[in-house]
């Protein structure tokens, strides 16, 4: 069975460990789990489609997505 302090030796996230995620237009195509994620407890990957709406939520874990501009 998986280690699941696997993530936090190699530096990854926990996986879906928010509800809301906050994304810039930069890191479209975006998908849940996101990128950096230890995967040892996640749900297979599904993108998450914002470009029109602004908004879009996982069919997986209900991870609700927002996308919004890069204040740089």
């Amino acid at each position: 069975m998986p280690n699941p302090q696997t993530a936090l030796k190699n530096g990854l996230r926990t996986p879906n460990d928010q509800n809301r995620y906050e994304v810039t237009r930069d890191e479209l195509p975006i998908h849940c789990p996101l990128p950096n994620t230890s995967l040892w407890n996640s749900h297979p990957r599904v993108y998450i489609p914002l470009e029109e709406t602004g908004h879009g939520k996982c069919i997986y874990c209900g991870a609700e997505y927002v996308l919004v501009d890069s204040q740089s």
